[in-house]
């Protein structure tokens, strides 16, 4: 499962239509808000029970999230030992050079600005396919 924690409906939207067209049959689950997400992680509210949250393989974050910052959702994904080392894809809107280096020290592994044309989604989700979901291993893969 790809775990895709994105507010806004029509960039998830986006997204689940490039995962489509590249032909990835991976099951992609979209999180709305921070604190939804941080609550997955931390296995709290509606996550308490461990079926309902099963280890995603990637995670694709955004930054500018409600409710909680993408920041926090990265570190509550950092300090579960069970998603500790699921690779975290930032996939977000700013290309600030201080939220790269943020995004970093919090523990991604990845940090991509997202494109703003359809054809450039599509070949960063090849790319994201091919790296991090075919070729890349991690712990417990």
């Amino acid at each position: 499962m790809i775990l895709l924690i994105e507010d806004s409906t029509d960039d998830a939207e986006l997204t689940r239509y490039a995962f489509a067209k590249a032909g990835i049959t991976v099951p992609l689950v979209t999180l709305g808000d921070g604190a939804t997400a941080v609550a997955f992680f931390e296995g709290t509210g509606i996550y308490a029970d461990q079926a309902t949250r099963p280890c995603p393989a990637l995670v694709l974050l955004d930054l500018k999230l409600p409710r909680r910052s993408g920041y926090d959702v990265l570190r509550a994904a950092r300090a579960n030992a069970a998603t500790r080392h699921v690779p975290v894809v930032v996939l977000t809107s700013s290309s600030r050079e201080a939220d790269i280096r943020r995004a970093y020290e919090a523990g991604a592994n990845s940090y991509l600005v997202k494109p703003l044309e359809r054809e450039a989604l599509l070949g960063m989700v090849r790319s994201l396919d091919g790296f991090w979901l075919r070729f890349n291993r991690n712990v417990g893969a």
